[in-house]
């Protein structure tokens, strides 16, 4: 049994999410967008239930009333230390209840509403508060509650005592739906951004993508020059100086011109080789044919600490999609190998939904961090970050200290089945 994705330390950092989930999620900037989209298959909510999220509802009037007294006397009071404690009790609770009331609203409207909220970033304690005050959901936070403690509160009582009077039960059968139903639309208003403002953020974040897009690609090209210059060429530089030796040794001492055109030779060879190199760096040869699962398989049998891989796709991505998570895959293993220290790694395979799944663990030392590891000039997980943001794919890293270290991607696609795509013989296999 494999640990949990979302373990300790769980920190999404890739900024585009599956457009299945959420519209937007900006992690690296945080910003944090999420729209109502269809939620999974699921019953609707009974009338006693429904009765029962209108009892919470009403139950909540004194937590709300007390988040928003402390949150109004900590802000008159923020001069001093005091009116800052008190702004940093309410927030918790008014998000407490916030967070509770968007699940009943997904419930009740069939739509799944995850808490749109910025990640609050490291740092001291006046920076969270800074970045929390910033966030213009806490303040839509604050509306919602005038609304909750008035309107709402007493479209929920009446649900209740329609229940509760006997002779009105007949309209609560009929009306308890409707009214929560009713509520549930102004609060998910008020909790949820608005398309406008969605589309919005979608608009920057596909710029972003598109950015990153482009300078990985440039720097890919570079890559590819910079191996071709110093490599293959400066091979085939020497097989034509070897060759012109050789041709003005052929008159002169036939049997030194045999050992250069000898040198020449295996020259030529190492300059194959280098090529053959190169293109498995565009595109690996085994990934053209045996798809992403086998390739990952002879992946994980070229390491040198074991590697289980996990479970079958029953289809290829598209070639563009392939290409990204082999890649991601293979840096993920490559660093597990340099500092995980781990006797033991695997890599999960799933596809569910249009969503691509791929968990890459290992049961090291853990303590991962990307912002250290940019900070000493790694750039292996910011290169799989944008390889995947180009296809609004996620990356999201758990390693706490002690292990395990999980790594799981995610790419929205659909899977084409085997057949219909094209199988490559391998250069080194006989055509």
């Amino acid at each position: 049994m494999k640990p949990q994705v979302r373990g300790p330390r769980t920190r999404p950092v890739v900024v585009l999410a599956p457009l299945s989930a959420v519209l937007l999620s900006d992690r690296m900037d945080g910003v944090s967008d999420s729209t109502p989209v269809p939620a999974q298959e699921a019953a609707p909510p009974g009338r006693l239930l429904i009765t029962g999220y209108a009892a919470e509802q009403v139950l909540w009037l004194v937590p709300l009333l007390l988040g928003l007294v402390l949150f109004v006397v900590g802000g008159v009071l923020v001069v001093v230390w005091v009116g800052i404690l008190l702004v940093a009790a309410a927030i918790p609770l008014i998000r407490l209840v916030t967070n509770r009331q968007r699940h009943i609203a997904g419930r009740l409207l069939g739509a799944d509403l995850p808490p749109p909220y910025k990640p609050i970033p490291r740092g001291g304690p006046l920076v969270q508060l800074r970045s929390v005050l910033t966030d213009p959901m806490t303040w839509r936070d604050l509306v919602w509650i005038l609304w909750a403690i008035t309107f709402g509160w007493a479209i929920s009582l009446i649900v209740i005592v329609l229940l509760l009077a006997v002779v009105t039960v007949f309209f609560w059968w009929f009306g308890s739906y409707p009214l929560l139903r009713m509520r549930s639309q102004v609060d998910r208003v008020l909790l949820t951004y608005g398309s406008t403002e969605t589309l919005e953020r979608r608009v920057a974040a596909l710029t972003r993508s598109r950015a990153e897009a482009v300078d990985h690609s440039a720097a890919e090209l570079r890559r590819l020059e910079r191996d071709l210059h110093d490599g293959t060429q400066a091979r085939l530089v020497a097989v034509s100086m070897s060759l012109g030796m050789a041709e003005e040794q052929f008159a002169s001492d036939p049997e030194a011109a045999r050992r250069t055109v000898s040198e020449a030779r295996a020259a030529t060879s190492a300059a194959i080789s280098d090529l053959r190199s190169v293109v498995r760096g565009i595109h690996p040869p085994v990934l053209a044919d045996r798809g992403l699962e086998g390739a990952i398989r002879a992946l994980a049998l070229d390491m040198a600490v074991p590697v289980e891989v996990i479970g079958e796709l029953p289809g290829r991505p598209p070639t563009p999609v392939e290409s990204a998570v082999y890649f991601a895959v293979a840096e993920c293993l490559a660093n597990s190998a340099k500092h995980a220290g781990h006797q033991h790694a695997w890599v999960e395979l799933r596809h569910e939904q249009h969503l691509l799944r791929v968990v890459v663990g290992d049961d090291g030392r853990g303590g991962a961090d990307l912002a250290r590891a940019d900070s000493v000039g790694g750039t292996g997980m910011r290169g799989v970050m944008r390889r995947l943001a180009a296809f609004d794919g996620t990356m999201a890293v758990s390693s706490p200290d002690g292990g395990p270290t999980i790594v799981t991607l995610e790419v929205p696609c659909q899977l084409s089945p085997v057949s219909s795509l094209p199988r490559t013989t391998p250069s080194s296999a006989p055509a």
